[in-house]
């Protein structure tokens, strides 16, 4: 059975999966900080990430966020998926991870430009030199 509400997960360019809840209320926001995809969903099940991003705190940065019109009223966002995440490194951390993977057309600074742009953040960084050395191919 597919559920509209609940969890969604999100993987990265690492291979990493992150659990993520899917919000479509204010009521639905916590005062607390983590990382945030504005959503469009197609045909029920068919998900797209528009925009990624990190918040110190949810109610603050997505209430009023500047890009969330430019998402819903020209892109077809539909809702806000949130993920807590106490500390800013890690935060910084998954955000880019999730960026380099999907590529969302609003998110234009942290998509690898091509092959050989490695991540900014030393962690992906390490993960990305390991994967080129070896070449396995159900990783790249």
């Amino acid at each position: 059975m597919l559920f509209l509400f609940g969890w969604q997960t999100w993987w990265g360019e690492s291979g990493r999966p992150y659990r993520f809840n899917i919000t479509l209320t204010r009521k639905g926001l916590p005062d607390e900080g983590g990382i945030y995809i504005f959503v469009r969903r197609r045909f029920v099940f068919f998900l797209q990430p528009l925009y990624i991003g990190k918040a110190t705190n949810f109610r603050s940065r997505l209430i009023g966020h500047e890009r969330w019109w430019e998402a819903w009223w020209k892109r077809g966002a539909t809702e806000r998926h949130i993920m807590i995440v106490k500390k800013p490194a890690d935060r910084a951390r998954i955000e880019e991870d999730l960026i380099r993977n999907y590529q969302p057309r609003m998110n234009d600074i942290l998509i690898p430009r091509g092959a050989d742009d490695a991540p900014n953040n030393k962690r992906l960084r390490r993960w990305w030199k390991i994967k080129r050395w070896f070449r396995i191919p159900f990783l790249t």
